[in-house]
């Protein structure tokens, strides 16, 4: 069989978005949404409190922001298979790794390393392939892409949670490991290419002729961080992520201690439902949007329905409000990659991501041990769940601070492909 890359009559651009969204998918259902299970399995098997887990996904985060920075030199002058390859097989050894954990401070060890498997296989380097492959349907490649993070919650989630309610942490981490090799190191050897122009195409399709290599445009990572733009975007996801991952990761158990575990498994695919219903929608509209405000917008919604988590104890009334956290919870990651590459452009995009992420991940580091330590010290969730959407309004607030995405400061700077 040719391969797609050998072809000449097809732009392979929408395969390589393929196996990004193949990525996000086992990422995230085993990264980010599995990080709920992990939390909820340990809890119950080891009785250890909510907030020292919570301490140890705070950890996950800072590790996974603060990596983000050397991955992003790597991929930047290397084959970015090579850093994704390297850290599916250390994220699946961690995984592996999780039936041994008896004391606390082994968790921590066993997170640091997969957070450092999550960072390199994840986010960044899928963000930074689909930039470099499009550009006028970035919006579109991203949001097709990025849906495969909700797709985890679907589909990958639900499968962890059965295979960690039905065999426990120890029997069932072996599974768990095999299940994110074999989901993530095939595609990305198969279908996942750095640049477009190596193999006679230009971003969004156009053919390369014999020997071109475009200009890449952007502005200089140190003009970025200095920007006013730059700033009130990065602080303004410090309290949006913050208060999003804090109220994704203790979902799980709040479902369960108001309802029962079949409404929690519900809970995390209406979640994932949601997010891809409104993120193809947001797709379509985004191009002709203030990118600025819609992301404020969608920092207004989040708050209002995390506060309603807090308050609501039905059942019916929990999955309406978990399904208005869902129209948010995928846009408003996709927000950030499309923001600072709309305004600061393709050439230093994963550096200047991987800045912003580095920051704004403290946020995100900090938002699941905030909310871990209000449930305990409150004895329930109405305090998290009030307190993260407050955070939400502050980082809708910073965000409208920013100004217009749609203006790039620098021209184009030559810049040969990989």
């Amino acid at each position: 069989m040719k391969s797609v890359f050998a072809r000449t009559d097809k732009f392979p651009g929408w395969w390589v978005v393929s196996a990004c969204f193949t990525l996000l998918t086992f990422s995230s259902g085993l990264g980010f949404y599995g990080l709920a299970v992990y939390l909820q399995a340990f809890s119950l098997e080891l009785e250890w409190s909510v907030s020292s887990i919570s301490l140890a996904t705070t950890f996950f985060f800072l590790v996974s922001g603060i990596s983000g920075v050397a991955i992003a030199k790597f991929i930047a002058k290397h084959d970015v298979r090579i850093m994704v390859v390297g850290g599916a097989t250390l994220a699946a050894a961690a995984l592996f790794s999780m039936r041994f954990v008896d004391e606390r401070w082994q968790l921590f060890v066993v997170y640091g390393f997969y957070a450092l498997g999550w960072s390199a296989s994840g986010m960044g380097p899928v963000t930074t392939v689909v930039t470099r492959w499009f550009q006028v349907r970035r919006a579109s490649a991203l949001a097709v892409a990025s849906t495969g993070l909700s797709m985890g919650g679907i589909v990958v989630t639900p499968l962890i949670k059965w295979i960690l309610d039905t065999q426990g942490i120890r029997n069932g981490s072996p599974w768990l490991a095999l299940i994110w090799f074999c989901g993530t190191v095939p595609v990305t050897l198969f279908l996942l290419r750095a640049f477009p122009q190596p193999y006679g195409w230009l971003p969004d399709g156009a053919r390369a002729a014999p020997g071109e290599v475009a200009n890449i445009p952007g502005t200089p990572l140190a003009e970025a961080v200095r920007s006013k733009f730059f700033k009130a975007i990065t602080f303004g996801y410090i309290f949006a992520l913050g208060a999003q991952v804090g109220g994704a990761l203790q979902l799980v158990k709040l479902v369960e201690q108001r309802t029962d575990r079949s409404t929690a498994t519900i809970a995390t695919i209406v979640l994932s439902s949601m997010s891809i219903i409104s993120r193809f929608i947001a797709g379509r509209i985004i191009p002709k949007l203030n990118m600025t405000r819609f992301t404020a917008g969608l920092a207004v919604i989040q708050g209002v329905s995390l506060a309603s988590l807090g308050l609501i104890n039905n059942r019916v009334g929990l999955l309406v409000a978990i399904g208005l956290f869902g129209v948010t919870i995928g846009n408003m990651v996709m927000m950030q990659s499309l923001l600072l590459a709309e305004r600061f452009g393709v050439r230093d995009y994963p550096q200047i991501a991987a800045r912003s992420g580095l920051i704004s991940f403290s946020g995100t580091a900090f938002g699941p041990l905030f909310l871990g330590w209000l449930y305990d010290v409150a004895g329930g969730y109405r305090s998290s769940y009030l307190a993260a959407g407050a955070c939400s309004i502050i980082g809708a607030i910073l965000f409208s601070f920013a100004g217009s995405a749609s203006v790039i400061k620098a021209e184009v700077a030559p810049a040969n492909a990989q």
